[in-house]
């Protein structure tokens, strides 16, 4: 009987150490609105951010939660910065009504290539975004940039005219301006609304990342797609962010493994950025869609209207405005 209680006993001190290690492990829960496990870039950045984590072994888990099954597109930031939400990927404009200095961060013309995307993150561009968004609740944990272009059922977006009379999607105030500057009418939405906005009839016509034209299937809605080649109009910051009582809660060993996991992302998600582009180009001609791009006269065209709509509201209009687009326009 002893030799059985002891037995019984030592089972039960296992149970509850191991009970006890399990509730001691802390569980980040990440919310985006893409696909999940259909190869967009930023679900998988953050799924590779998970399995780093889990690998540190220090006690801490990320769980994944794609395709707004947890949070909606347009809710993720105020869950983010009041505590709510531990980390999310996020197209940072969507949160511009809160804080109109990151429409910057979708700002027609100010990026053009995905090599000057990599020079505006060590920029003091960035370091006044970052700024913003630290003082609102939240931490940076992986930089990225996706260029985008444009996709309609009408006809093919390149010059300025060829909006006219287009409902369109724009991702952002600063697009929304120059758009209906130039004739558009505008109805906002997020991406993951594309698609059936166009299948009903709401949308003409889209602009939105390269990720996100293939992962939403617009290829199946559309008869022309603009993309980015040489001179794209339409580039948007769309970073992993942790809300910083969230982060704060966590200890310096794994506030240290959730850093090196977020460059990890980071420098994986810099490695795929331009393939996005010719994936898209690839899939859209595979499913039949003409596939154009903007000259530099069009371009140039186009900056020009953005200049004398987006640029000039958003320089009169937000706190450091101009301060913004001077230091974007200043890195080489």
């Amino acid at each position: 009987m002893k030799a059985t209680s002891l037995a019984a006993m030592a089972s039960l001190g296992l149970a509850v150490a191991f009970s006890s290690a399990a509730s001691a492990e802390t569980v980040l829960r990440a919310s985006h609105q893409f696909p999940g496990g259909k190869g967009d870039v930023r679900d998988e950045m953050v799924q590779l951010m998970a399995k780093e984590v889990e690998a540190a072994d220090v006690d801490l888990k990320i769980q994944v939660y794609p395709g707004q099954s947890l949070f909606d597109a347009q809710e993720q930031w105020g869950a983010l910065v009041r505590g709510r939400l531990d980390m999310t990927a996020l197209p940072l404009d969507y949160a511009s009504g809160r804080h109109p200095e990151f429409s910057a961060t979708l700002m027609p013309g100010l990026v053009r290539s995905h090599e000057r995307a990599q020079r505006l993150n060590d920029s003091e561009f960035m370091d006044m975004i970052k700024e913003v968004i630290n003082e609102a609740g939240a931490k940076v944990l992986a930089d990225a940039w996706l260029a985008g272009g444009f996709a309609s059922n009408k006809q093919c977006i390149t010059s300025p005219d060829t909006v006219q009379g287009q409902t369109m999607r724009a991702a952002g105030p600063a697009f929304d301006e120059m758009l209906a500057t130039a004739g558009a009418s505008i109805a906002s939405m997020p991406s993951s609304d594309i698609y059936t906005a166009m299948q009903t009839g709401v949308l003409d016509g889209a602009n939105t990342s390269s990720g996100s034209f293939v992962s939403y299937r617009i290829y199946e809605q559309v008869t022309c797609l603009t993309a980015p080649g040489e001179n794209a109009l339409w580039f948007m910051y769309e970073p992993i962010l942790i809300s910083q009582q969230s982060w704060d809660r966590l200890n310096e060993e794994q506030q240290k493994a959730l850093t090196e996991a977020g460059q990890k992302a980071e420098e994986y998600f810099a490695g795929e950025a331009a393939a996005l582009d010719q994936k898209m180009v690839d899939v859209f001609k595979e499913n039949g869609v003409e596939v154009v791009t903007m000259s530099p006269e069009n371009y140039e065209d186009w900056l020009q209207i953005a200049k004398e709509s987006s640029y000039k509201t958003f320089a009169e209009n937000v706190p450091n405005g101009q301060a913004l687009i001077d230091a974007a326009l200043a890195v080489e």
